[in-house]
């Protein structure tokens, strides 16, 4: 790349170069006029650049080797600055097209390599399966790359990874280059992932939310920094948000339209939050009032995961039943504080309940797991593991009134015996996975039951349970497709 390709690429930005910025700084990117005096071509070239790429070191944790740098014509080479440890955020302009010099008697389409024979649209089939990072590292190889990376129908989703990745940085200047067709606006961005990136902050989902209005999916699980000022602003800006994961933001404690907890509909007149599905697993700090007013906000839920909210009690169920009669799958294991009373409000869900997990919910007995069973009768799964007041009885009622029950997990429930196993087999017969672990109450005869009339059994869970020898081999024999989790070295 030298004073021929300046030459060459003359109004279009002279020659290939890349500015680079580090993340801890917050100067913007601008472009400075080439030296009238320069000593080369190329030296000129390389502060003429406006046109520009984020680098695929935008994305990569600091541990991924970075590109080598091109080499000039004189022998030496550019490269972007960095700092030892931190990830550095480099945008770089679309590279311009190598010139080969042409041999005597032969035509230039036969000194190209086979891949640039490929048809744009091969090309856009094959970036269509690479991450994020890839693309960007894609777009640098040549002017073709370039235009073809950035075509927007690659960029419908943003997928970033690493702890130390500096996700802010990476999300302001992914967006500033997708809004350059669209000014400010990224009309095509639908999906963000950024699960993982623990210096994700507000300011991160501050940029998504004024340049994504499309936006229908986000996933910031484990981006611990990510507090309720975030949230509203991404609720509030893009519409059309229909999956929201923010497991392990433990700052997070309400989902709403109005920044204030406190404060339910009045302030936005009926507005709605179109999400349908809510994970808010590990989200410590939620509590009652919060789930009303994610309930009384979010009224399309048909999807919620509230694992290990540990300060949740009955009656923030009995709000989310109120407002959100749509749920089909609901999650409240490890909800300490969930009892009888709060299966009878979900119970309510009636025929929709698909789903149903309350594992290790201590204070749950035969009680509410009858409510569950006499008005939820197309529950297909449920996770009951860890209920130690759990018995026979509540056994019978559920299979008598949930015979399409498809996974159960009873484990670690002493109570329940072979009786209950007897009647569970003889009524759901389109059992494909169960869960018996440390049921220490179960022997032989109810697994050779459950053998002779599950035939589609996958999956069955033994662990630390006195099952002899010949009734695993029995489930074996009639159960051909099943895995057998067991504690018996004799069995393999």
């Amino acid at each position: 790349m030298g004073a021929n390709n300046g030459k060459q690429c003359g109004s279009e930005g002279k020659g290939s170069s890349s500015i680079s910025s580090d993340v801890s700084s917050s100067t913007d990117h601008t472009s400075t006029k080439a030296p009238k005096n320069a000593a080369t071509s190329e030296d000129s070239d390389l502060s003429m650049r406006t046109l520009s790429t984020p680098s695929p070191a935008l994305i990569l944790p600091p541990s991924s080797s970075p590109l080598p740098p091109p080499a000039l014509a004189n022998g030496s080479s550019t490269s972007s600055s960095s700092i030892t440890g931190e990830t550095v955020a480099m945008v770089h302009a679309p590279p311009a097209g190598l010139i080969r010099p042409q041999a005597r008697g032969r035509p230039l389409k036969d000194q190209q390599a086979p891949v640039d024979r490929l048809p744009d649209h091969i090309f856009l089939q094959i970036f269509a399966h690479l991450p994020t990072n890839q693309l960007c590292r894609c777009a640098r190889v040549c002017r073709r790359w370039y235009n073809l990376a950035w075509d927007p129908r690659l960029w419908r989703s943003i997928r970033l990874t690493g702890d130390l990745l500096h996700a802010d940085r990476a999300l302001r200047v992914l967006t500033r280059r997708l809004c350059q067709d669209t000014p400010n606006v990224c009309l095509m961005l639908e999906t963000v992932v950024a699960s993982g990136c623990r210096r994700l902050t507000d300011r991160g989902l501050h940029t998504v939310a004024q340049c994504c209005p499309e936006l229908r999916r986000l996933e910031v699980a484990g981006c611990y920094n990510i507090s309720n000022e975030a949230v509203f602003d991404v609720v509030s800006r893009c519409p059309n948000l229909e999956h929201l994961d923010v497991s392990g933001c433990s700052k997070v404690t309400c989902i709403s339209l109005t920044r204030e907890v406190s404060l339910k509909l009045l302030p936005m007149h009926g507005q709605q939050i179109s999400i349908r599905y809510l994970d808010m697993t590990d989200c410590f700090a939620l509590e009652d009032e919060g789930l009303h007013t994610i309930a009384a906000h979010c009224t399309q839920l048909t999807h919620l995961y509230l694992r290990r909210c540990v300060r949740l009690t009955d009656e923030g169920l009995r709000y989310l039943v109120i407002y959100c009669p749509s749920v089909r799958e609901l999650s409240v294991s490890d909800c300490r504080f969930v009892s009888d009373f709060g299966l009878r409000e979900i119970a309510k869900l009636e025929g929709r309940l698909r789903y149903l997990s309350v594992a290790h919910c201590g204070r749950i007995t035969d009680v509410g797991l009858r409510y569950v069973a006499k008005y939820c009768g197309r529950l297909r799964y449920l996770n009951a593991r860890g209920c130690e007041g759990l018995t026979d009885q509540g056994l019978e009622h559920l299979a008598k009134s949930c015979p399409k029950l498809k996974s159960l997990d009873i484990g670690k429930c002493p109570l329940v015996s072979d009786a209950g196993l007897e009647i569970l087999a003889l009524n759901c017969f389109n059992l494909k996975r169960l869960s018996l672990k440390s049921c220490e109450s179960i022997t032989g005869r109810g697994l050779q039951v459950v053998a002779a009339n599950c035939f589609d059994l996958q999956l069955l869970n033994v662990q630390d349970c006195d099952v002899p020898l010949e009734a695993l081999r029995f489930v074996k024999r009639h159960c051909k497709r099943c895995v057998i989790e067991h504690t018996n070295p004799a069995f393999f």
